[in-house]
């Protein structure tokens, strides 16, 4: 998760449309696998790594990120969380790159990584960005690289020699009003300076948006065909 949007969205995250939906997908798309030991790999604030702590039977999380001014031993919800700026090998059943692979410029690279850290059998949970025709100045704002259509992460996945379990989109019913706030951002002057299109809204428009959100969830496993991010599962051999 990134930071600067912890930043925008302060206290009010758990409450936000899209960040409250994320987590209800995350929670679908993993399904009843035994979790115990999370890796969380750009973790940010944690936030995925926290909803897993106080949601599931997880015991403990490994939060990494180079943005962290230090490292700490924490807890959350009465479970460890552990913030490193680094990690060796360690034996996670979880690892966790939330919207992270769209910031490096080598991505498999980055993927391998941490395929070579963790024992057999560990499952990996990705979420990016979805296709680049949305590129905006969200995108730079974020620092993005690049954006992935649901075929080139698989591809990624399979590069890195992790065996893909299943890919889908999520946000496919807010797709249609994303879409075209994007392509709008594309028109605006080039020298506007790059915001991130995520923004506090009003009780109606937040419980329209996560109700939307809610009726996509159980479905999203279906769902090959569009939505603002790429979700996919994937086990090392």
């Amino acid at each position: 998760m990134d930071l600067k949007e912890t930043e925008i969205l302060g206290d009010a995250i758990n409450q936000h449309w899209y960040y409250s939906s994320k987590v209800k997908a995350v929670e679908q798309f993993l399904g009843k696998a035994p979790i115990t030991k999370i890796l969380d790999i750009g973790a940010g604030s944690g936030f995925f790594s926290k909803y897993l702590l106080e949601n599931t039977a997880a015991k403990e999380a490994w939060c990494v990120d180079i943005s962290y001014a230090y490292e700490s031993d924490e807890s959350y919800a009465g479970k460890p969380l552990f913030l490193r700026k680094a990690i060796d090998s360690i034996d996670a059943d979880l690892v966790m790159l939330m919207d992270v692979l769209e910031h490096v410029d080598d991505d498999i690279g980055l993927l391998k990584e941490y395929v070579e850290k963790v024992p057999t059998g560990t499952q990996f949970l990705i979420t990016v960005p979805a296709f680049q025709f949305l590129w905006s100045g969200h995108d730079v704002f974020l620092e993005h690289k690049r954006r992935y259509t649901l075929k080139q992460l698989e591809s990624v996945v399979g590069a890195c020699g992790l065996e893909l379990k299943k890919g889908a989109y999520f946000f496919g019913g807010v797709f249609p009003i994303a879409a075209a706030l994007r392509l709008a951002d594309c028109v605006k002057p080039k020298d506007r300076a790059p915001k991130s299109q995520l923004a506090q809204h009003g009780r109606f428009t937040n419980a329209v948006l996560k109700g939307i959100c809610a009726l996509e969830v159980p479905l999203m496993s279906l769902n090959r065909i569009a939505g603002l991010s790429v979700f996919c599962i994937a086990v090392k051999p």
